[in-house]
Parts: C-alpha cells; structure tokens; sequence
C-alpha cells in the first residue's frame, strides 16, 4: 500500500505511524475447538509481534521501498509452534510479492525436558511436547544471526549448558528450514506483485509545494481525479505517486512536473486547446502552462478561423516559440508534426517590410503642421487687452472714515447734539 495506508499508533509518546504491520489470528478451529470471533487475544498480538519483530529486521530502508506492508497469518491448523510458522510464511510472501529483503527469515521453537541434573532438548516442539515440557524457546533469524527470541519455562531457570545447546540446535534447525525455503524462492522476486501499487518519488523544490498543491487541495485533488493515481507530498518536497497502472503514474508525473517546470523555447510539448478566441487558439501544455497559437501559426496556408483547425479539448502538439518579459508565451502548430510530434522546417517565407502608400510622400508631417510652442499657426489674435476688454475702470473710491466711524451709521439717540 501507500502512506495513506499506514498504521496510526496513539502512544504515550504522541502520534507515530507504522508502515510494516503484521497481523496474525489465532481461530479455535485451527486446534479443534469451538468458539467464538472477536478482538485478538493476548496471545494474538504476543505471537504477532515476536513474528513482526523477526521479519522488521530484514526490511529494505523506506528511502529504497517506499511501501506500506501488512502481512496477515490466519492459522488454519496448529500443532507446532503458529508463530514461528508465521515468520517462515511471512518471509516467503513478502519475497514473493517482490519486497527485496536483506535475507530470508527461518524459525524454530525449541523444548525442555529436565529431570534433576539430566535434561533433553527439543527441537520443533509438536503441541504436546509444549503442554507437557519445561521450556517453549522460540528462535528466528537468517543465516547470518538472530533476529527475534521468545522464551517460556516452567522450572526456576536454566543453566548455561542448556541455554547453548538450545541455542546450537536452534541455528541448525533454522539452516535446515532455510534450505527447504530456498527451494520454493531462493530470493525476492524481481518485478512487483501485479496486485500491488507502483509508487514512483520525485523531489520538487519547496516553494513549488503551494502550486502542486493548490488553494484548498484543488491543483492535487484534480490530479488524482483525472490520472486516477494517488499522489502524497510532504513538508521537504517529496512527492509519492502511486498506482497499479504505469500509464496513471505517467499521466501525474508529467502533470506535476509541468507544473514546476519551466517551458523551454524551441522545445515541442503535448497540449490541449482550452479555449478559442477570433485571433487564435489558448492551448495548456505541461500540465499548468497556457499559451496562444496565433492563427498564423496554425498552419502554413491561409486559415481564415481557428475553429477550421482545431476544436476545444483537441489534443494536439505544440513549439514554444517566444515567452515575453511577463511570462506570455506564444506557441506554433504548423512547425510541428502532428502526428509524430516532429519538428518541420519552416518553409513560409519571411514577410517583406510594407511600402508607403501612394500620395502620403508629399505631405508634411504632422510635426510640421504647428510652429513653436505658443504659435498658434500663424494666426494673428492681437495683443490681448487688459483689464479683460474696454471698460475703463477707475480707481475704487475710499471710503471716507472719521475717528469714531461714519456719523450716517450711528443711530440717532447716540449722536451728540
């Protein structure tokens, strides 16, 4: 699976995530019994992650198999050790899914029958040999070493003597496992499983992330749409694009990359015609690029309407032939096979410069037709006249003012006498 497939592990710690999961079922059936279906057992998750333990250590890096994993070991009949099964079964599953593990992985569980000082090893317990023995010594690993321990005893403890010969017919019992594994799949297929998603990465520049992305998810949300591929971007610029079809895979990635890339002039590009204008025709190319195909450059004959070319959605293909100081780009059609997307010489002869029309040689520039500033070409208006025409107006008389102001405005009752 994907990262959306991971396993999201609340812990004391905070969130985690966990992309190997190993999941085994322990049903009453597979020991002859009744019972009912419900949430693992203790025993369930113990058995399970002793098993996940011996196969985590042979996983490839992340940054080499970019994959969730999620084994399931549903024990259909049981009279050995389940777990250590579950590691033999898990090995040869992942190999054969195409999940290149460092080695193989091989278990044995190992008893104990001691009787005062003498005692008997065990090797590959049966179910009574558990029941009725001192020791259940669960070892798995490859052949270089160890991978996962797991013991169980029911005497006070063990001596040293014990412990290493247990520990001597484990690794024999492991190498003989090994050899029959082998037999079935030596190594980890090559190719993928077809039933599991390709994931393809890429690395874009940080601050391109916003544009992949889109206001509110909608740049990703329609890549996902359109191509059918999932797609994950994280905070470093890391982008997973996964689906079990190559060609969806493809379709993202040059989506994508159109989207960060730069058009390159001279180059030939896959596009679509988006929209059609009198003057000629918007074509989206690279994924997030729009450009004009000028109706001249449709095709080397006259065209007298674009839509007599092309038609909105058409696929066609396209040469970068200018982008201006403000990103505008302008595109060409007829330098470009359409069927092969080869370029073509361009065989339409230069435009010659335009003549002067007849009659316009003679007459005078339009620079010429006025005079220095201020001249009103030649006309004459006179001085202008002042005071603004030829009423004459005197001085404004002064008003006659006597100490104690004009005796016409001071009413009667205050005038002297």
């Amino acid at each position: 699976g994907t990262r959306e497939s991971e396993q999201m592990i609340d812990g004391l710690e905070g969130l985690s995530y966990q992309s190997f999961m190993l999941h085994y079922n322990f049903p009453p059936y597979s020991v002859g019994e009744v019972g009912r279906f419900g949430a693992p057992s203790r025993r369930d998750v113990g058995h399970g992650k002793l098993a996940w333990r011996a196969l985590q250590a042979v996983l490839p890096p992340k940054e080499e198999f970019p994959y969730t994993i999620r084994v399931v070991s549903d024990i259909t009949e049981s009279n050995g050790s389940s777990s250590m099964a579950t590691v033999c079964g898990g090995s040869l599953s992942m190999m054969d899914a195409g999940v290149p593990l460092t080695r193989p992985v091989s278990g044995i569980a190992m008893g104990l029958i001691l009787e005062g000082d003498e005692f008997t090893v065990l090797s590959d317990i049966l179910g009574d040999e558990d029941h009725l023995g001192d020791m259940d010594f669960k070892v798995a690993g490859t052949s270089e070493g160890i991978t996962s321990l797991q013991m169980d005893i029911k005497v006070a403890g063990i001596t040293r003597e014990i412990m290493q010969q247990a520990l001597s017919q484990a690794k024999d019992g492991r190498a003989h496992i090994l050899g029959e594994m082998t037999k079935a799949l030596g190594a980890a297929r090559t190719e993928l499983s077809a039933h599991a998603p390709r994931i393809e990465t890429i690395q874009i520049d940080k601050s391109k992330i916003r544009e992949v992305i889109g206001t509110g998810g909608k740049v990703i949300r329609e890549i996902v749409a359109e191509t059918g591929a999932k797609v994950d971007i994280d905070d470093e610029g890391v982008i997973k694009i996964s689906s079990s079809d190559l060609s969806q895979i493809e379709a993202a990635k040059n989506w994508i990359l159109g989207i960060v890339e730069e058009p390159e002039v001279g180059k030939v590009y896959n596009g679509k015609v988006v929209n059609i204008v009198d003057f000629g025709a918007f074509v989206n190319f690279m994924g997030g690029k729009d450009g004009l195909v000028h109706v001249s450059e449709m095709r080397n004959e006259r065209v007298e309407k674009p839509t007599d070319v092309v038609q909105e959605g058409q696929q066609v293909k396209v040469k970068v032939l200018e982008i201006d100081p403000r990103g505008k780009v302008r595109l060409s059609m007829r330098v470009v096979d359409q069927e092969t997307g080869e370029e073509l010489p361009d065989t339409r002869p230069p435009r010659e410069p335009r003549e002067p029309r007849e009659g316009r040689g003679d007459r005078p520039d339009r620079g010429d037709r006025r005079g220095p500033r201020g001249d009103r070409g030649g006309r004459d208006r006179g001085p202008r006249r002042e005071g603004g025409g030829d009423r004459e107006r005197g001085p404004r008389p002064e008003r006659e003012r006597e100490e104690g102001g004009n005796p016409d405005h001071i009413p009667a009752f205050l005038r002297d006498d």
